[in-house]
């Protein structure tokens, strides 16, 4: 069994009725897109973040930064946590590109349009599957999905050294793509300090950013407990997967995202990112 290289490969396991409700949810969305736009106020940032940038994906990919940037300035994760974190006001309006997982695609497909696109990003890493053999782990990979039908392959640390190297951001997803909600503050703490040493020690750089898993205040973790965790285990900020946009006085251990898929069209950026 080789790794899925394609979206549409991704996505092949789906039942008919659930690609025909997709298709309908993106009709809904082209038509509520419409006289919505982007770039009607500033003050803010956003951080669009993706999982995977698989090979039908690239030129969809390339079409969004540009897009992207006619409303705003794209920014790395440090400048963008220092500007929430100052509590001053956001002067623009800018976007912070962000991946989960690490997925090996984010290297082979999106890092070099990044860089063409002098984009900076941040790519957070589940730990524990970094360097993982796809022939030798092909079991374990294949549960990373609770359906057990896909099988991704994972950065390898000569990888993610080079991203570093090349102006990206790593930062910490987990040793074992946690739902933080599901443990007690101990395993929490596990979960965070052991994940940032493991990237500190293959990468020789400080580790300064958190991002939860699935991402869902109260329901994948406590709001009240896990920002101060990070926060004690030595991480600068804490992103999640509420939506919408982080103006001043927003917190940096509880910085708002909007999902994206990398062949999604305009109008579906134009509708989500323009929410508040």
């Amino acid at each position: 069994m080789r790794p899925v290289e394609n979206y549409s490969e991704f996505i092949g396991h789906t039942s008919a009725g659930v690609r025909l409700r997709s298709a309908a949810r993106d009709l809904t969305v082209l038509s509520l897109s419409i006289g919505r736009s982007i770039g009607r106020s500033t003050g803010w940032i956003r951080f669009p973040y993706y999982h995977h940038v698989f090979n039908d994906e690239r030129r969809g990919f390339e079409r969004q930064l540009k897009y992207l940037r006619r409303f705003g300035e794209f920014i790395s994760l440090d400048d963008a946590v220092v500007m929430l974190a100052s509590g001053d006001e956001i002067d623009g309006a800018y976007f912070c590109i962000t991946f989960d997982d690490g997925f090996k695609n984010n290297a082979i497909n999106a890092v070099p349009i990044l860089l063409d696109e002098k984009a900076p990003a941040a790519f957070f890493l589940v730990t524990d599957l970094i360097g993982i053999d796809v022939e030798k782990d092909c079991d374990r990979l294949l549960g990373f999905y609770d359906h057990g039908q896909t099988l991704m392959e994972f950065l390898n640390w000569q990888d993610c050294r080079q991203m570093a190297e090349a102006g990206m951001v790593i930062g910490s997803h987990t040793v074992h793509h946690a739902r933080l909600s599901d443990h007690d503050e101990g395993r929490v703490m596990d979960e965070l300090t052991i994940s940032k040493a493991a990237i500190e020690k293959n990468l020789n750089r400080p580790c300064e950013h958190f991002c939860c898993p699935f991402g869902i205040p109260v329901k994948d973790f406590n709001p009240d407990r896990d920002p101060k965790l990070a926060r004690h285990a030595g991480y600068r900020s804490m992103l999640t997967t509420q939506r919408g946009a982080n103006r001043k006085g927003g917190s940096s251990f509880m910085i708002k995202r909007d999902h994206v898929l990398a062949n999604w069209g305009n109008s579906q950026l134009r509708y989500f990112l323009s929410m508040n």
